[in-house]
């Protein structure tokens, strides 16, 4: 049952049409906050908003591309209007690849994949930090991956970026505690989502009985987007699930 942890809270959260985006998205309009969701599909975010304002918070939906910069100020600059403000920033968008070893990988996926990946969390971080800054308060969360951790065959590309929003996570928490605002990263294991059914042609948990639910992943955000995260910042969160190592 909601506890309504975040209630009078808005949260803007990226890559929100699906898999984890939609859960964590879902989560904080479960515990009171109102949210912003952004993605390419308009059709899916809209339908992810009227299914949060459901549940009795405000939603807006605000497609965009999260690697365009221009389309990065357009969402920051809708959510101000309509809400006044941002308090929780949940960096979740992302290009996954299937594995393609360097030598053919595309240069156009290789910078896509930078694009969304890491330099939209960026931008989108900079046009929103002003007003956590001015009201000395805030949260951002950033969903890397345990595969920020290590390199991998064929994955260099979504890893590169992954670890790049770990260091980016430390970086930032160092820079804004002093106004109140925590950063933190959330490194999943492997999750059932679209995405990863896609790039690696998998069915799912029906496959792989340890993949986790995009739910799981989104608790541990709604804990980190909460007053009772308050002592925790700078740390990139592993949640590994049944794929930890442990369990193999």
């Amino acid at each position: 049952m909601s506890e309504n942890r975040l209630s009078g809270k808005t949260a803007l959260v990226t890559g929100a049409s699906q898999g984890i985006g939609r859960a964590i998205a879902l989560a904080f309009a479960r515990e009171g906050a109102n949210i912003v969701v952004t993605a390419r599909s308009e059709d899916r975010l809209q339908s992810l908003a009227a299914e949060a304002e459901s549940l009795g918070v405000q939603a807006l939906a605000a497609p965009a591309d999260i690697g365009v910069e221009s389309e990065v100020a357009g969402v920051a600059e809708a959510a101000v209007a309509r809400f006044g403000g941002v308090d929780i920033l949940v960096n979740n968008a992302a290009i996954i690849h299937a594995r393609i070893p360097v030598v053919d990988l595309d240069p156009q996926l290789f910078q896509d994949v930078l694009n969304v990946n890491l330099t939209g969390a960026f931008l989108i971080t900079k046009a929103l930090l002003p007003g956590m800054i001015e009201r000395r308060s805030g949260k951002v969360i950033n969903i890397s991956s345990i595969g920020g951790r290590k390199g991998g065959a064929g994955r260099s590309a979504y890893r590169i970026t992954k670890a790049g929003l770990i260091s980016f996570t430390e970086s930032l928490a160092a820079e804004v505690k002093q106004h109140g605002i925590d950063v933190n990263a959330i490194c999943p294991g492997g999750v059932d989502t679209e995405g990863y059914r896609d790039a690696f042609k998998s069915t799912g948990r029906s496959e792989n009985p340890n993949l986790m639910d995009p739910d799981e992943i989104a608790q541990v955000a709604v804990f980190l987007a909460g007053d009772a995260s308050s002592a925790v910042t700078g740390a990139a969160i592993d949640a590994f699930g049944r794929t930890n190592p442990l369990f193999s």
